[in-house]
């Protein structure tokens, strides 16, 4: 039987309802600062916090549940005899509904510009406490967390008069989970305060639910999409869908990779990307231009295909792209006139983020889950170092050869490992992503690059064990290589490079994506 509640809460969504019901019930309310005022002014009659620990609130309102008459209410099991002894003797009163939000230190950290002293100011102590408590004490006491609940428990009330064990224990499940996530917030922007990249002895991360997706990467598994708590200034979590059916979990996977590709170029460039490997990469003056090459690049692979923009989708644009089945068009912007054609095909889902080209700041984590553990390391936010580029050919790279070379490792460097990626004018000519040895990989490239592969270059992502890829370059056509080097046998590629005429530049930094 509830006879007493504890209420004290920041989003006041739906609370004065439920205390007027509960106030139908019986049930004497006991409650703290705003919340108290708020259920006064509904009329509802209302015990103040300090009346039941006889002392005031204090310090700015930092102590004011922290007392054994609202600790011991919560933790007395009814069941054991010396409790509600002890209980009796002390003259505390048994609290047996604990209704709670914690102070919204989300919503400041999320503000921005927000000082250190603010946020600190909003993490709370005495809220977590008394949560924890009371769902440690399930069996006796009804404890809420999350406004969504208040219909379930006052149904339930209503039927029959309590509370089954069963829904206090989903309900004590739930405070568990929030005040974990509460504390990984704070964790984590005090981490990200210290301004240092390390990594912890104990890592807790927190993500929030986004939406359920139909299926995982299969029909036959379920899959959820979370998101990171924050800003994710660039990311996918923060694309609007403008017009398609939902995202899969696929269509997911496969946008966060042709995004991640996107990301290392500033002009405006096209990234088409199937099954999470880009099939077609190219620059230009202008969107429509770079579209253009990009289809090009690999007419066969772009169908049913992933098309990253990191300019405004015009009109002109836009219907070019609807001459093939796209699944997913993302870009930063869209004229009336383009959406308006890209909505003419139903299944195509059109995103629109906002600061596409933001890079990822420091200290973002990459992780890959394994059977029973996780995999962490820092964001592969470089390209190459200036510094440790060279020639090591007799034939120098012209400076067209030079930006191709680099445009070309950008592609290779997002191309599932084996990879090898080969370019020319700024538009990737063929890609072998994914494969068990890297001659494999050269193949592949250069059979999708047909004739156009004369005057093209070659970026793979690691160094070449043996001297079969230049010798494949050679015979395409292919006059200039970039890799990174340090393989035993790099002589006999250079050696190899300098019979043919190829330039070969190595940079020292290895892009394996598996």
């Amino acid at each position: 039987m509830i006879k007493r509640a504890l209420i004290s809460v920041s989003d006041k969504t739906g609370i004065v309802e439920l205390a007027k019901e509960l106030d139908s019930y019986g049930v004497e309310i006991i409650s703290t600062g705003g919340t108290a005022k708020t259920l006064s002014d509904a009329g509802i009659k209302v015990i103040n916090i300090s009346d039941i620990t006889g002392f005031p609130e204090c310090l700015d309102g930092r102590v004011k549940t922290l007392h054994p008459n609202v600790h011991g209410g919560l933790l007395a099991m009814r069941s054991n005899p010396e409790h509600m002894k002890q209980i009796k003797e002390l003259g505390i009163e048994p609290i047996d509904m604990l209704i709670i939000n914690l102070y919204p230190f989300k919503q400041t950290i999320l503000k921005g510009h927000v000082e250190l002293e603010e946020a600190i100011e909003n993490i709370d102590i005495g809220g977590p406490t008394m949560l924890r408590a009371a769902a440690k004490n399930y069996q006796d006491v009804v404890v809420m967390v999350d406004p969504s609940d208040y219909s379930t428990v006052l149904e339930e009330l209503k039927s029959s008069k309590e509370i089954s064990v069963k829904t206090k224990f989903k309900l004590a499940y739930k405070v568990f989970e929030h005040t974990s996530h509460y504390d990984t917030l704070i964790a984590k922007y005090l981490r990200d305060k210290l301004g240092e990249e390390f990594f912890p002895e104990t890592l807790s991360l927190t993500f929030e639910k986004v939406q359920d997706m139909r299926y995982g990467e299969n029909p036959h598994q379920k899959a959820v999409f979370y998101k990171e708590v924050g800003a994710n200034i660039g990311c996918l979590t923060n694309a609007k869908q403008l017009h398609g059916k939902e995202l899969s979990y696929n269509n997911i996977n496969d946008t966060n990779g042709a995004l991640e590709l996107l990301k290392e170029f500033d002009e405006p460039t096209v990234v088409a990307v199937k099954h999470a490997n880009p099939c077609g990469v190219a620059s230009a003056d202008n969107i429509y231009d770079a579209y253009v090459k990009t289809y090009e690049a690999d007419p066969v692979s772009i169908f049913g295909g992933i098309v990253a923009a990191n300019r405004e989708i015009d009109g002109k644009t836009a219907e070019e792209i609807n001459k093939i089945f796209i699944e997913i068009v993302i870009a930063p912007s869209y004229t009336e006139e383009a959406l308006n054609i890209l909505a003419q095909k139903k299944n195509i889902r059109v995103l629109q983020l906002d600061n596409i080209s933001a890079k990822l700041p420091a200290g973002t984590y990459d992780m890959k889950k394994v059977a029973g553990g996780l995999l962490v390391q820092n964001y592969n936010n470089e390209l190459v170092n200036v510094e440790d580029v060279k020639v090591v050919t007799d034939r120098k790279p012209t400076d067209k050869e030079m930006e191709d070379l680099m445009f070309a490792m950008k592609v290779v460097k997002h191309t599932k490992s084996n990879g090898i990626a080969l370019a020319k004018d700024k538009q990737s000519l063929g890609v072998g992503p994914g494969q068990t040895n890297r001659i494999m990989a050269a193949k592949i490239a250069i059979e999708y690059g047909g004739d156009r592969t004369k005057g093209a270059v070659m970026a793979s992502d690691a160094f070449f064990p043996f001297p079969d890829c230049v010798e494949a370059a050679a015979a395409a056509g292919i006059t200039a290589i970039i890799q990174p080097g340090g393989s035993l046998n790099d002589q006999k590629s250079i050696d190899a490079c300098n019979k043919y005429g190829i330039a070969m530049v190595v940079t020292g930094m290895r892009h394996f994506k598996h």
